[in-house]
């Protein structure tokens, strides 16, 4: 029985990787939309068209249940494909859900008003399409109140992580850290707003010291996605192995996800 993750290009794959090490018994199928990745610099109609065509297609190969791994794609799509109407029996969950409630301590479906949290500065790194939709912070403001948060879009970021070139990625990241500290000097914690940050983690934390709190995604979505499939473990949709599949050139998705996990992936044309 498998679950559907879905991200625009490869760094879902350290959502995948968490998720698997979380839910050993549990099948996946991870479809990467390379072909039209990156997401982060398209329009949000633009953003839920394609993501509606992946979620479809996942729930083609018998996935009843489809987690965004993709910050953009959560940001622009994901609202607007539940209020839309979702067919019966299908799910989509985004990545937001597990970084707001860390940040603010509290479960989704707590729905009390508002109240003050311990994190009164966040910094919020993501994609220009992430930030543009301003959707963390509208997703925050229903759970907390005084909690200044200060975006930067992350240009060219997700692009030096897909093509490999580590010592791009680490100066664009200290060059995006610098910009955003110049507006908010001391942020108690920062959000990597976007499944590929991962991956740069340390350089984040370096950049930002060693006294900001990181909230990362991979393992919050994991236990979350645990927690989820305990009270509705209807939702295990059908399949018994773990899939890769791409709407790239599936030869050199698969070279990259190698590198990416360290281990061998063979994704296959979608």
């Amino acid at each position: 029985m498998a679950v559907g993750i879905f991200d625009s290009g490869l760094g879902g794959l350290t959502v995948l990787n968490a998720v698997q090490t979380r839910l050993p018994d549990v099948s996946f199928v991870y479809l990467g939309d390379n072909a039209h990745a990156p997401y982060g610099v398209r329009d949000a109609d633009d953003v839920y068209a394609l993501t509606k065509s992946a979620v479809e297609r996942l729930w083609d190969t018998g996935c009843d249940l489809v987690i965004l791994a993709c910050n953009t794609a959560s940001a622009a799509a994901l609202r607007r494909m539940q209020e839309a109407g979702l067919p019966k029996g299908k799910r989509v969950l985004g990545v937001f859900v597990p970084l707001i409630e860390a940040l603010t301590e509290r479960n989704w479906g707590d729905n009390s008003p508002p109240r003050e949290v311990s994190v009164k500065n966040v910094a919020l790194f993501a994609t220009p399409a992430t930030v543009a939709s301003r959707a963390f912070q509208r997703e925050l403001a229903f759970r907390a109140i005084g909690v200044d948060v200060e975006a930067q879009a992350c240009g060219g970021v997700v692009d030096a992580i897909e093509e490999g070139d580590e010592i791009l990625a680490e100066a664009l990241v200290r060059s995006h850290v610098e910009a955003l500290t110049r507006k908010m000097p001391k942020p108690d914690a920062a959000i990597l707003g976007c499944t590929h940050y991962p991956l740069m983690e340390s350089t984040f934390q370096a950049a930002l010291g060693g006294d900001v709190k990181v909230f990362s995604q991979a393992n919050l979505v994991a236990d979350s996605l645990a927690d989820y499939l305990t009270r509705h473990p209807d939702m295990i949709g059908q399949g018994d192995e773990n899939l890769f599949l791409t709407t790239g050139d599936p030869d050199a998705v698969s070279n990259k996800a190698t590198q990416f996990l360290r281990r061998k992936i063979t994704f296959t044309s979608t």
